[in-house]
């Protein structure tokens, strides 16, 4: 059959949030649905992976009917069905693939392993909306996949941070990656030690962050002071000292009887100058190290 009429179902599971959702050959997103499970995990202050794989069990089977219903399209009217397998908590890609496979059995469907690094990557040329006016006939001419290949990706997942050359289709070299944390868990750690109990807290302290001045304190740039001389020229990140930089100031800053002190007020301020200061010296150094990764691109692939 032609990709058009194809319907893939894709389900994933890796951390936190379960989702599911129905393409068809050409990228098209048919129908879609995901079940978060932010409030679980903000007592804990981060995802615990035994209750998170409860929530996927309690979830799975709902939120893969809803993908399902929104496309209009039956588990028997299916071509295959795709599941992330890693990388990701182990006890949670369980419960994605079990269904994966109850589903592939069932129906005598293919099934598709999706590395989940490999995803992000390419969903970059996953094609746009088809545009109104566009029949079906000139679809293949309205959607050209973009970035050609070979490209350079710039993954900052929740767990990953990594600079990746893809000449293809399972074809990438990974040019830099972190030697600690990934910029995910810098934000959301971060967050934490200012004080913010939501997860994920990453996008609370990019929130905050936008009411503070970043000029106002000085915080040091990754990997700066290292001797290794590898780091130096290099493309790897790292942001665990950066982490640790912004625990020291908030001690300094705001210990427990000058908090005390504070209208509520003074201290979102205080908190607000310290996250813009942070999220500032953290992106500088992603650019920074992206650049890089850009250069060895391109001596790798020059053409």
């Amino acid at each position: 059959s032609e990709p058009r009429d194809w319907r893939v179902l894709g389900i994933e599971s890796s951390c936190d949030d379960t989702g599911a959702a129905v393409l068809n050959g050409q990228g098209d997103v048919l129908g879609e649905a995901l079940a978060s499970q932010s409030t679980i995990h903000e007592e804990w202050g981060g995802v615990v992976p035994r209750l998170a794989q409860e929530g996927h069990r309690k979830a799975i089977d709902a939120t893969v009917e809803e993908a399902l219903r929104r496309a209009n399209v039956t588990p028997e009217q299916l071509s295959a069905v795709a599941v992330t397998v890693g990388p990701g908590l182990g006890l949670c890609l369980e419960v994605g693939v079990r269904k994966a496979l109850q589903i592939a059995a069932e129906h005598r469907l293919p099934l598709v392993r999706v590395h989940h690094m490999e995803a992000h990557t390419l969903v970059t040329r996953m094609p746009a909306a088809r545009p109104s006016g566009i029949t079906e006939s000139s679809e293949s001419e309205a959607k050209v996949l973009t970035p050609a290949f070979p490209f350079v990706t710039l993954l900052v997942s929740g767990g990953h941070n990594m600079a990746v050359l893809t000449r293809g289709v399972g074809q990438h070299t990974i040019l830099g990656s972190t030697i600690d944390d990934s910029i995910g868990e810098a934000f959301d750690k971060t967050a934490r030690i200012l004080g913010i109990t939501q997860v994920p807290g990453g996008p609370h302290l990019e929130r905050l962050a936008k009411e503070g001045d970043a000029t106002i304190h000085t915080l040091p740039k990754p990997l700066s002071k290292t001797r290794d001389r590898t780091l130096q020229k290099n493309c790897d990140f790292s942001f665990s000292g950066l982490k640790t930089a912004v625990r020291t100031l908030v001690e300094k800053q705001l210990p427990e009887a000058t908090v005390a002190s504070m209208t509520e007020s003074e201290l979102r301020s205080a908190r607000a100058n310290i996250a813009a200061s942070f999220q500032s010296v953290a992106v500088a150094h992603l650019c920074e190290r992206t650049t890089c990764a850009i250069e060895w691109a391109r001596d790798l692939e020059p053409s």
